[in-house]
């Protein structure tokens, strides 16, 4: 029945769609409305959303809170307007709605009451930033995940003119010392703290210049809280050791709940109270579990053994069931967990991405983003008896001016078993006729491509162009086995996947003319488009962006600590030596031919600008047509969450350097 509905939601979007109508260009991100942070009122009669859109000097995004009535008889309303709100919180009554807003100097917490009047600031931080918001059971206190210093005692007050005056030096001691987009690390951690809402007092529950608190979560019954931390002496080095912990808010005291090696972390509470579920990962390299803690007695069960997926997110839908989304075949449908049958099902959405998922207080209702290939997030609806609702169409106006490629999907056989691989064709395509192919190359190698909104694909099929790309071993979505199998052999298997899935459309497509390849792909993308490049002369030109070009290099400057690419690469630099050079494309750069287009952000402390650079000299060296782009102060999200205009100069670029090695022929 959900199948048949979306097929036909799908139809119904697509239908008309072929007179008076145009492909997508690079300039209609400026047009669209995102849709984010859906939460569902307790009584699952409206949602609190945050709309956000492209201020018109393109540089600029404005958020405003915003609210829709399940029942779909009225449209939207705007709820604030000051162009700088975030992360709504409904109280547990309803009656108040917790916001973060930036429309003062910093970022604060707001309370809006529902029955009307204006927000009002409930903090005044000059020396905190807040990552997460959660309000207590009885509705009279929030508790706070606030980036501190842990020897500031009152984060309200001001620096100190001493501290202000000092010599402007960054001491760096730990491992883990930048952050993407962010720079050098300061002398914050998070930690949790609790406001009073009637006297508004802020009051310390835990911090260290040692560790970092966060994922926390009230008990049902508001007397504990549960929260996430690595307290292991290596905590800042980036070992791989958080356990959990509870907090006794009578007392002040902290207990730690796991003790396994390994990483545990997104604990939920069940309504009862009596157990958590937690996520846990006994390395980087082996799968991960679902695992339930029974406070009463300390055990720790692992819940769902058969389900070869990594969970999204975890909601308790009561004391018995849980509701889960995760990647799954190119698609990220919402699974429910029978913990009597410890068997899990797929509840909603087979096709497309559901995500941001929000339960009514008993559970029966939920709100959540739908999207997929053809049709960008908007917020939907869903009972336990009633087929889904859509609840919001902020881009139907924009959709109907455009006609939109359709996705394709398709499997392909390797070595190991097959993969996964997605195909979109030109705009206009007519048979007799050649079209270029573009193969595009994900990032991760974690993650995954498939039905979900990805305006690059469109824009590039609006240009005449195919599109193929693969979830590629490495990806998540099929399985344990799937995602480790590129465990120390980066390109290795994704490397031989995406020359699978290139061959495979060009043998499917006889259209398809395999004389005007190109390529393109970002974070390991890149990699894998510079390493491609090393290792065959048949595409036309190439744009690797945000891309490692030297691993050696990339292990010493990248924000992660040395652990992760020991992780990686089975072994540090000095153990592994020879496989850290061998799969360095710069290692093989006299073998490129390719013209090169290198994008780079100077903000990137994921793959720093140096793995841009040193890849722009190797190329220059060896008389290969190269330029690169420099984005500056943008980071490794430039292509997700860039300044507009700078994100849509890129697409632009994109296309610019396909256009000028593109040379069509006759069919």
């Amino acid at each position: 029945m959900l199948l048949r509905y979306f097929l036909y939601f799908i139809l119904c979007c697509c239908f008309g769609a072929f007179a008076d109508t145009r492909g997508m260009q690079p300039e209609d991100y400026y047009r669209f409305v995102f849709v984010a942070e859906p939460q569902l009122a307790p009584n699952g009669k409206q949602v609190a959303f945050v709309h956000t859109t492209i201020a018109a000097d393109k540089r600029e995004r404005l958020s405003n809170l915003w609210l829709v009535a399940t029942d779909g008889k009225s449209p939207p309303r705007q709820l604030s307007f000051s162009n700088a709100d975030s992360s709504p919180v409904w109280s547990p009554d309803g009656s108040m709605l917790a916001f973060i807003s930036g429309r003062e100097v910093g970022q604060q917490l707001y309370i809006l009451p529902m029955a009307g009047g204006e927000a009002r600031a409930i903090t005044a931080l000059k020396q905190a930033g807040i990552r997460d918001v959660k309000w207590s059971p009885d509705g009279q206190q929030l508790l706070l995940t606030l980036s501190v210093d842990p020897t500031v005692t009152d984060p309200s007050t001001e620096k100190s003119k001493s501290d202000q005056a000092q010599a402007d030096v960054v001491v760096i001691t730990d491992a883990l010392y930048k952050r993407n987009g962010g720079g050098y690390l300061n002398e914050r951690r998070s930690g949790l703290w609790l406001l009073d809402l009637n006297s508004e007092k802020l009051t310390k529950l835990t911090g260290d210049t040692r560790w970092h608190d966060h994922s926390a979560a009230f008990s049902p019954d508001g007397k504990q809280i549960v929260f996430a931390s690595d307290r292991s002496a290596d905590a800042l080095e980036g070992s791989m050791q958080q356990g959990l912990y509870l907090y006794q808010l009578s007392d002040g005291s902290t207990k730690q709940l796991t003790t396994l090696p390994g990483y545990a972390s997104a604990p939920q509470w069940s309504p009862d109270g009596r157990r958590l579920l937690y996520q846990y990962q006994a390395d980087y390299f082996t799968p991960e579990q679902l695992v339930l803690l029974t406070l009463r007695d300390g055990t720790n069960k692992q819940v769902a053994v058969d389900w070869d997926r990594n969970a999204n997110s975890m909601q308790w839908l009561n004391n018995d069931r849980i509701l889960l989304s995760a990647d799954h075949l190119g698609a990220r449908p919402l699974f429910e967990l029978n913990l009597r049958r410890d068997k899990t099902q797929i509840r909603l959405s087979e096709q497309g991405s559901a995500s941001n998922v929000s339960l009514s207080a008993n559970g029966k209702q939920l709100s959540y983003l739908w999207q997929d290939a053809l049709n960008l997030p908007e917020i939907w609806f869903q009972t336990e008896s009633n087929a889904p609702r859509q609840l919001t169409q902020f881009n139907q106006a924009l959709l109907a001016e455009l006609t939109l490629q359709p996705l394709e999907s398709f499997w392909f056989e390797h070595e190991q078993g097959k993969s996964q691989g997605f195909f979109i064709k030109p705009l206009g395509w007519q048979a007799g006729q050649s079209y270029p192919l573009v193969l595009n190359i994900k990032g991760g190698p974690g993650g995954m491509w498939g039905d979900e909104w990805f305006h690059e694909f469109q824009m590039m099929a609006a240009r005449g162009y195919a599109v193929v790309f693969t979830n590629y071993r490495g990806s998540t979505g099929y399985g344990f086995a799937h995602q480790h199998a590129v465990h120390a052999d980066y390109g290795g298997v994704d490397y031989r996947d995406n020359m699978a899935v290139l061959d495979t459309v060009l043998q499917q497509h006889d259209w398809l003319d395999a004389t005007r390849l190109f390529i393109t792909g970002g974070s390991h993308g890149g990699f894998l488009t510079n390493w491609i490049t090393t290792q065959t002369s048949r595409f036309k030109a190439a744009v690797t962006q945000r891309s490692v070009s030297n691993w050696i290099s990339e292990a010493g400057t990248q924000q992660f600590p040395p652990n992760s690419m020991r992780r990686e690469f089975a072994g540090s630099i000095w153990e592994n030596y020879d496989l850290y050079w061998d799969r360095s494309p710069l290692k093989h750069a006299d073998k490129v031919t390719t013209p090169t287009l290198i994008i780079h952000s100077t903000a990137d402390h994921i793959t720093p600008i140096g793995q841009g650079e040193e890849w722009f000299y190797a190329l220059k060296a060896n008389q290969v047509p190269v330029e690169m782009v420099v984005f500056k102060d943008e980071n490794h999200s430039l292509s997700r969450s860039g300044t507009p205009v700078n994100l849509v100069e890129r697409l632009k670029r994109i296309l610019d350097w396909f256009e000028r090695y593109h040379q069509p022929t006759k069919a």
